[in-house]
C-alpha cells in the first residue's frame, strides 16, 4: 500500500536544529509534490513547506521563512525539512503529504498523508 513515513523529530532546545525525513513507498515519489505541515495541541493543521515535484517550486509559511528548508532526493524516494534556529511556538506533530498537483500550503487537496512524528522545542 501507498506510505509516507516520517522520522527525525524529537526534543530540542531553542536555537537548536532538527531534521525531518518523508520516506514514501508503494510510489514513486519523484511524480508528486510533498508537503510539510504541522499541527500543535487545541489547533488547527498549518502548512509549512511544499516542493513541486521537479522542485522547481518551493513555498514557505512566513512563520518559518529564513529557518526551514524543504528538499528531496527523488532517487531516494525521500524528501526532508531541515529546521534551524527552532522556537517554543515550532512545537507540533509534524506530517508530510503528497499530491499528484503544484504546491499547495492549503492542508486540502492532498491525497496521502504519513502518521506524523513530534518535534518538541523547550529549555
Amino acid at each position: 500500500q501507498l506510505q509516507l513515513v516520517e522520522s527525525g523529530g524529537g526534543l530540542v532546545q531553542p536555537g537548536g536544529s532538527l531534521r525531518l525525513s518523508c520516506a514514501a513507498s508503494g510510489l514513486t515519489l519523484g511524480y508528486y509534490a510533498i508537503g510539510w505541515f504541522r499541527q500543535a495541541p487545541g489547533k488547527e493543521r498549518e502548512g509549512v513547506s511544499c516542493i513541486s515535484s521537479r522542485s522547481d517550486r518551493i513555498n514557505y509559511a512566513d512563520s518559518v521563512k529564513g529557518r526551514f528548508t524543504i528538499s528531496r532526493d527523488n532517487a531516494k524516494n525521500t524528501a526532508y525539512l531541515q529546521m534551524n534556529s527552532l522556537k517554543p511556538e515550532d512545537t507540533a506533530i509534524y506530517y508530510c503529504a503528497a499530491r499528484f498537483r503544484d504546491c499547495s500550503l492549503y492542508t486540502d487537496g492532498w491525497h496521502y498523508w504519513g502518521q506524523g512524528t513530534q518535534v518538541t522545542v523547550s529549555s
